[in-house]
């Protein structure tokens, strides 16, 4: 999962609370997942999340539909 540097509108962090609150993520993978970006100070160090986590956080990812906001044509503003 890629979270794009421009999506002000849904914060990292509230998006995991919200995959949580859904059901699709467990409380442990929720807290395993925070934890893990939390500790990590590079993008590297969060691309070496453990592949069962990386599983999780994508399928949630997919069925919240979390990149939406990329498919939408941009809005045109004078």
């Amino acid at each position: 999962m890629t979270l794009p540097s421009g999506n002000l509108e849904r914060p990292p962090v509230q998006t995991l609370d919200e995959m949580r609150d859904r059901g699709l993520l467990t409380c442990d993978q929720h807290a395993e997942i925070g934890a893990w970006v939390g500790r990590a100070r590079t993008p590297e160090a969060i691309m070496a999340m453990p592949e069962s986590l990386w599983r999780s956080l994508e399928l949630a990812s997919v069925l919240m539909d979390v990149d939406a906001d990329l498919r939408r044509p941009p809005t045109l503003s004078f």
